[in-house]
């Protein structure tokens, strides 16, 4: 059965709330179970393309901030002055959801921001590119010639 563009932008906000909902309860398992449906709402809403993402504009409009900023926060790179005007409102209280949606700005601004990204040529979804590696992940050597500490005995192979 294929849902309504309009059933999945219900289901996004629905759970949005939820996942906010368990979460300032202390359920952060519940909120993650949460989470994970509105992530699949909003992947069944891209993989309709820009009438998947517009139908989830009219989110940038709900009673409820954590709604309109899980939305803005989404659709960044298709909607971009409506989704940074939600975001930037938002970022103006204190709390869980002003610091995300700060965060987002954030990301937005640096050029990490990928949650939605554009598609290429085929009209395929970008590959995600891997992350650099982290200083634990390299060997000691590597490290000590690289991280600026004095290097000493038991640096060198075989030391």
């Amino acid at each position: 059965m294929v849902k309504s563009l309009e059933k999945l932008v219900e289901e996004f906000a629905y759970h949005t709330q939820a996942q906010t909902r368990e979460i300032f309860g202390g359920d952060a398992k519940t909120g993650n179970k949460h989470a994970k449906k509105a992530i699949a709402a909003f992947m069944e809403l891209r993989s309709r393309g820009d009438a998947g993402r517009d139908a989830l504009a009219v989110l940038f409009t709900h009673p409820s901030m954590d709604v309109r900023t899980a939305a803005a926060a989404v659709l960044l790179r298709h909607r971009t002055a409506e989704a940074k005007a939600v975001l930037e409102e938002a970022a103006k209280g204190k709390g869980l959801i002003p610091f995300e949606a700060s965060e987002a700005l954030k990301r937005w601004e640096e050029g990490t921001w990928a949650l939605d990204p554009a598609e290429d040529a085929a009209g395929q979804p970008e590959a995600p590119r891997p992350a650099p590696p982290s200083r634990r992940s390299r060997s000691r050597t590597e490290r000590a010639s690289t991280d600026g500490r004095k290097r000493n005995k038991r640096d060198k192979p075989g030391g």
